[in-house]
């Protein structure tokens, strides 16, 4: 590897690790860059440019390993400003056990937590929001959705539907949805998951602040009330590189296998 300066790449020429193609080459000495702190999570990446002149190659070599690294999330593309280094997002384990906010699971941790809205309003309900909640003819659903953050890191795309007789003003809701609603006595005591596997969308990845096609979570939760109404229909979308879900199994019959 060439010298390196306070920027991570020195004003040299840039040598390659052997072997392979040379935009593997390239997307090898920057992945150990990266790997071994000589470029930073922040730091911003010579133009492509100026990067094919330092390790002389093209621009469509350069082009191809930057491409290669954006979709492992090593790398994050903003448009206007540049190519540059990912912050890595915290990692949090949430429990499959236990019926809690985002906000509650990220308080416990001693992790702060914000929401930027995404929506907030009364709409008139889809089919899937009139089946799973219950709705009568006539009846609104309230519609909160919005991105999650901790330590300014994005961390997942939260999509709530309620009928409007549990949740009238969706604008009451502040930082956590289930603290409001346990103060109008409408707080879930239950809720059943579903958690598949997928890649993400490229609206749900610019707002994740990932590369198109980045593995991510999506889970559906229906959540009931005492009395067995269900109170909340949720669509969340999670980075899959910041949430480990952790479950407690036993089995039922005290027999061993």
């Amino acid at each position: 590897m060439g010298d390196m300066t306070e920027d991570g790449f020195g004003s040299g020429p840039i040598t390659l690790p052997s072997g392979g193609p040379l935009y593997l080459q390239l997307k090898r000495w920057l992945e150990d860059a990266i790997a071994n702190g000589g470029i930073k999570p922040g730091d911003a990446l010579p133009s492509e440019r100026d990067l094919a002149l330092r390790v002389d190659v093209s621009r469509v070599t350069v082009r191809k390993a930057v491409q290669q690294l954006v979709q492992d999330g090593l790398l994050v593309q903003r448009h206007g400003s540049g190519t540059f280094v990912a912050t890595p997002a915290p990692r949090v384990e949430q429990s499959l056990s236990q019926l809690t906010s985002f906000t509650e699971d990220m308080a416990r941790r001693g992790m702060a937590v914000r929401s930027q809205w995404l929506d907030r309003g009364v709409y008139p309900p889809s089919p899937q929001e009139t089946m799973v909640l219950g709705l009568t003819a006539g009846e609104q659903v309230s519609r909160i959705a919005r991105l999650r953050l901790s330590q300014e890191t994005p961390l997942a795309i939260e999509r709530a539907s309620l009928s409007t007789q549990i949740l009238p003003d969706p604008a009451a809701v502040r930082d956590s949805l289930y603290a409001c609603l346990e103060q109008a006595g409408s707080r879930p005591i239950r809720a059943i998951q579903r958690i598949r596997a997928a890649n993400l969308e490229a609206d749900e990845a610019a707002l994740l602040g990932v590369a198109p096609g980045a593995a991510g979570l999506y889970i559906e939760r229906v959540s009931y009330l005492a009395n067995g109404r269900v109170a909340e229909l949720t669509r969340s979308t999670y980075r899959g590189d910041a949430y480990d879900f952790v479950a407690e199994l036993r089995l039922g019959d005290g027999r061993t296998t």
